[in-house]
């Protein structure tokens, strides 16, 4: 934590500022115990905010725990147990009087004193790199780490006076409020994207007549066909990588594909040309199968090649060239969509999970009209831009409330109580 301390603030030690609770209710159902709603690590871990919309399970507790650990407006919660050091001390705010919700095991409740904290103010000090990493230290174990009770109570942070705690946190929360309401825009987005795949992908725009198929009703005038009828599947470069080489052609490597199918291109290897057959270059429309991994999530992700600048691939990425038949978004988005329903998940399981050439070209695929492949692709794909566009957005969100806590949680940037503030145009 920053030594300096700004005019008017104090370090103050967590226990001066708040009644420390770590809890030890656990998940049972005792007969003879008072039924009660159980906020549970995973409710705190995964939110910034506990609210009534969180679905609690059922649980019980004695009375004297339920007094103890019942949980009010402005308290924070934070993880006291965790398998991994980096997840212990992850705060959330308790933003409303909750009916019969008691803090769960594995977790410390903070209630703060009136007087000397505001407890949002702290759920946003808790996320603060320099605090999270005193906890990260202080976290015993070697299986499952966890924090002593001193280690909470003698935290030292560094506070300002509570009218100043309160405008910090307005500050901070009013962007918590929009990262909150994007987040929920994107997946609104990527649910309405699901539903129309489902649709374009197999039912197409304005058909009344439908047939069933080997993969499921499809209209009438549409084929099916196995993968390897509409397109040329090949494997890449099965060369060891070089990561020393500083010149020679990009290599698209594992790595570069993320298993939702984007790009990563933070580093993207090099190949020695001389291993480069003039078909092992891609070409726009290609698309990049992971037919080999070790990681189930990751088998087969794929990614279309629009790339600028001359590429090739590794052998565990499947190319898949499409034909004149065959619309290459159409088919990247029908990969997609089954992979996301679980398709591939009955892959031959072995140290690593494969689902190779000839197996994928057996893939059965409806094929529409061209011209209705084209209309299909071009509506998702224009879904698929506005989650993009969006998630870009979010990612500057993110940004902002990073460089906010920085600057406002350290006293680097002081705040007016009496001025009313906003942190997002």
């Amino acid at each position: 934590m920053s030594n300096a301390v700004p005019d008017g603030w104090q370090i103050k030690k967590l226990g001066s500022l708040v009644d420390p609770r770590s809890s030890n209710v656990d998940k049972k159902t005792d007969p003879g115990e008072i039924p009660v709603r159980l906020c549970n690590y995973t409710d705190v871990y995964y939110k910034n905010r506990i609210t009534s919309d969180i679905d609690f399970m059922e649980a019980s507790a004695k009375q004297r725990e339920i007094d103890r650990f019942s949980l009010e407006k402005g308290d924070v919660i934070i993880t006291k147990d965790s398998e991994t050091p980096g997840d212990i001390a992850v705060p959330a705010y308790v933003c409303e009087d909750l009916n019969n919700v008691v803090c769960g095991y594995h977790l410390t409740l903070l209630k703060p004193h009136m007087a000397e904290s505001y407890g949002e103010f702290l759920s946003h000090l808790f996320q603060l790199s320099s605090v999270q990493h005193y906890f990260y230290v202080l976290a015993n174990g070697i299986t499952r780490f966890g924090l002593t009770a001193d280690a909470i109570s003698e935290a030292p942070l560094l506070t300002p006076p509570l009218p100043e705690q309160q405008k910090i946190a307005a500050i901070l929360s009013s962007v918590d409020d929009v990262i909150e309401k994007t987040r929920a825009q994107i997946d609104k987005l990527k649910d309405l994207k699901t539903g129309m795949m489902q649709e374009l992908l197999f039912k197409g725009i304005g058909h009344t007549e439908f047939r069933d198929s080997p993969v499921g009703r499809i209209p009438a005038s549409w084929r099916v066909s196995p993968l390897h009828s509409e397109a040329k599947i090949s494997y890449g470069i099965s060369k060891p990588l070089d990561r020393t080489l500083q010149q020679g052609v990009k290599i698209i490597a594992l790595p570069n594909v993320t298993k939702e199918g984007e790009w990563n291109l933070s580093e993207v290897p090099l190949v020695d040309p001389s291993l480069v057959k003039q078909d092992d270059y891609l070409k726009h429309g290609d698309i990049l199968f992971n037919w080999r991994n070790g990681s189930i999530a990751h088998l087969a992700k794929t990614v279309l090649f629009d790339l600028q600048g001359t590429y090739t691939h590794v052998g565990f990425l499947l190319r898949i060239r499409t034909g004149d038949n065959l619309n290459a978004s159409f088919l990247h988005f029908f990969l997609k969509y089954i992979k996301n329903n679980g398709f591939f998940l009955n892959s031959k399981i072995q140290v690593n999970n494969t689902y190779n050439k000839e197996e994928l070209g057996d893939v059965l695929i409806p094929v529409p009209p061209l011209h209705e492949q084209k209309v299909a692709a071009d509506q998702i794909a224009t879904v698929e831009s506005n989650i993009s566009l969006v998630a870009r957005r979010l990612e500057k969100l993110e940004s902002l409330k990073k460089s906010l806590m920085q600057d406002l949680l350290t006293g680097k940037v002081r705040v007016k109580v009496d001025q009313k503030e906003s942190a997002v145009a």
